[in-house]
């Protein structure tokens, strides 16, 4: 759990559609084998310290003739964005990932002076 100092927390969240290989034979759809696919996002603010961030799979378009494997992580977070990691491996067939993700953090406070 991460405590925050102030109620100054913000929450940015988006949508991406990370890939559509089905639609240009692309590897994720027609490889074999390990697979990687990176989306970069961008939060709308910076955040004073790196956010937590949560993403998912909001729309999972596979082949049906063979196993589905996937894994999908939040990988590099910053104050000022993060990337969205799809893979796959074997013999999986992906036609299109969209993965939906929310960072929640704290933001800074345009009325504290900074004194030195």
């Amino acid at each position: 759990m991460k405590r925050f100092k102030n109620n100054l927390i913000a929450v940015d969240q988006g949508s991406s559609v990370m890939f559509s290989d089905f639609a240009n034979n692309g590897p994720m759809w027609t490889g074999d084998g390990p697979r990687e696919s990176v989306t970069e996002v961008e939060f709308a603010e910076a955040y004073l310290e790196p956010p937590m961030v949560h993403v998912s799979i909001s729309m999972w378009d596979t082949g049906g003739d063979t196993n589905q494997r996937a894994d999908l992580r939040v990988e590099r977070i910053t104050q000022t964005g993060c990337a969205l990691v799809f893979r796959t491996w074997g013999d999986s067939r992906i036609a299109r990932i969209r993965a939906d993700w929310m960072a929640i953090g704290e933001v800074p406070d345009e009325d504290a002076w900074d004194v030195v």
